[in-house]
């Protein structure tokens, strides 16, 4: 294991070659291009919160923000949903959130790295930099596991399967059956 701590100067340095590069409390993690069904189920999911956001004007939904939660700390989720009052102090000139969203959303690719990293590595960032609500889309099992902030962390508060209705307290009247995440995927 290397004792080099990778920071978001490093990440600067990289090549723009279609590989995603973030780094976790110093630790370099290298992504692949997503498979097709990842990308829909993303599109899905914005679509999703877009749409019900049309109504509510509370926030945005945002597909693959950059977010430097400490020079150590440099990841692009997904999805994200933010409140209009999180933007205004999380968004910097640098054109990255430097603090949490309400919500932040990750689609599972495929292998053991990728999905510890989701489980475990990104969850736990998630849940000590003040995220809400954390959400584990897996579109081969066609479930979406919730967590939520309960005592300073985020811990799973259901498993929503493809015929369930999906909601948050934290997205006021937002509320879609969970397949609709999934439609199209092929």
């Amino acid at each position: 294991m290397s004792t080099y701590k990778w920071t978001s100067r490093d990440l600067e340095t990289l090549p723009d070659n279609g590989k995603l590069y973030e780094v976790i409390e110093g630790e370099l993690y290298v992504s692949k291009q997503p498979h097709l069904n990842h990308q829909i189920v993303c599109a899905n999911i914005v679509s999703l919160l877009k749409a019900w956001n049309a109504q509510s004007h509370l926030g945005v939904a945002i597909f693959t923000p950059g977010i430097i939660f400490a020079d150590d700390d440099d990841v692009v989720p997904d999805v994200i949903w933010i409140s209009h009052e999180r933007l205004a102090t999380a968004f910097e000139p640098d054109g990255k959130l430097h603090s949490a969203p309400e919500l932040v959303i990750e689609v599972l690719s495929p292998g053991d790295i990728n999905e510890r990293r989701d489980r475990e590595t990104k969850l736990k960032l998630y849940s000590r930099r003040g995220a809400l609500e954390y959400w584990i889309i897996n579109w081969r099992a066609r479930q979406i596991e919730v967590y939520r902030r309960e005592e300073m962390a985020l811990k799973q508060a259901n498993v929503v399967y493809e015929n369930d209705p999906l909601q948050s307290p934290y997205l006021p009247g937002f509320r879609c059956q969970a397949g609709e995440v999934f439609a199209d995927i092929v």
